[in-house]
């Protein structure tokens, strides 16, 4: 398993595929062909159909700046290496801001976790007498703990912005940003659990429409779901007053959720449909309430498959390519979505019939099935039926 390094990126939105990878991409072309004096770059696949409302166009011309650069949508080719393929160099944004060169050689990720499913970091924990996040400290990179206190610190300041900023996101739906006023609606309501459900919605809301404006957000796994984790963990500290090494604790044992998924199967929406982002995201946010909460690692893996496996089948069918609709309001229902599953997993864990590694295994099956329709085209779903 790769380093929670790659789980977590912090970078510009509204998509990691698609604005992070592309732009990463772009910047590894101009330092190979220092002498170009222009640059032509063809979008294929989910790119092409959907890297307007992404942004991708200008995530490319950005990086290549200040030469100019030729941009082509071409929405008809479908023999690809991948659903988000970037020519005519080739490279495949295979999400989490990650990028694969087309033809190379298959090179193996750099590894710094010698375990291939999150049984296996289970087993390693219990054998030990450890608790999962000890074991992000022990393998991963000898400053993650910094890293992981430097992720929380972004996360904070993109609910805070979003939760300052009003008016209307970029593109032609011209959705109203909703995050201050959950806020106030917050601020009227007497009931806690009506409380509870608007701040944790005002958080993610903040969050998502900081990403949609392009705005400086943390892959936790994706863009387009960055909302979920930070909104669930800015609630639970608000309320429960935890430090940031207890954060940064929570933060490592969602990662290593994260991880699991990017090893065994996929977090790119083009690949496996919002299942892979969302469901994942919240299986995260899942495992972090509980880590919060000192719950032992068989309560902490039932809660993330717990949240993962009701995700199944969810489709990426974003209006108008933008991350938007329904893109926005999924990351709120998520994030209540993970709380829930937390509590759920801390009074049923001794139940459980299904592991973590087999809802892995099973969306990512289901994501390969889904048709690509559904898969990050807005060719199918509220795309197809909602025209802005």
């Amino acid at each position: 398993m790769e380093s929670l390094k790659e789980v977590y990126k912090i970078g510009r939105g509204p998509s990691s595929s698609h604005t992070m990878g592309p732009s990463a991409a772009a910047g590894d072309v101009k330092r190979k062909y220092p002498d170009a004096t222009a640059y032509r770059a063809v979008l294929y696949g989910s790119l092409a159909h959907t890297g307007k409302g992404h942004l991708t166009d200008v995530a490319v011309r950005e990086a290549l700046s200040p030469l100019a650069c030729e941009i082509v949508f071409d929405r008809d080719r479908r023999d690809l290496p991948h659903p988000n393929y970037l020519g005519t160099t080739g490279y495949c944004s295979v999400g989490g801001g990650n990028i694969r060169e087309a033809g190379a050689p298959d090179t193996p990720p750099r590894n710094v976790y010698p375990f291939e499913s999150f049984s296996e970091l289970m087993r390693y924990a219990g054998e030990r007498g450890i608790t999962l996040d000890k074991i992000v400290y022990e393998f991963d990179e000898a400053d993650i703990g910094a890293y992981l206190i430097r992720v929380w610190r972004t996360m904070q300041e993109t609910i805070r912005r979003g939760l300052a900023t009003g008016g209307v996101l970029p593109g032609p739906l011209k959705v109203e940003r909703k995050a201050r006023t959950l806020l106030g609606a917050a601020g009227e309501e007497e009931g806690a659990d009506t409380l509870e459900h608007r701040l944790v919605c005002a958080y993610a809301y903040a969050a998502s429409e900081e990403n949609a404006a392009g705005g400086t957000v943390v892959t936790a796994p994706t863009c387009g779901s960055s909302g979920v984790l930070p909104a669930t963990l800015y609630y639970l500290r608000a309320k429960w007053g935890y430090g940031e090494k207890e954060i940064a604790d929570a933060l490592a044992v969602a990662g290593l959720v994260g991880a699991t998924v990017k090893q065994n199967a996929s977090v790119s929406g083009a690949e496996a449909g919002c299942q892979a982002e969302i469901g994942t995201a919240t299986a995260m946010a899942a495992a972090a309430v509980c880590r919060l909460w000192n719950a032992p690692a068989n309560v902490i893996e039932y809660a993330a498959e717990i949240a993962l496996e009701h995700q199944l089948g969810l489709t990426c069918d974003p209006v108008g390519g933008y991350v938007q609709i329904p893109c926005i309001e999924r990351n709120a229902v998520a994030a209540l979505r993970a709380i829930s599953s937390a509590e759920l997993a801390r009074v049923l864990a001794g139940t459980r019939k299904i592991s973590f590694d087999t809802v892995v295994a099973t969306m990512y099956a289901t994501g390969k099935d889904i048709s690509e329709r559904y898969r990050e085209t807005s060719e199918g779903g509220l795309a197809a039926l909602f025209k802005c």
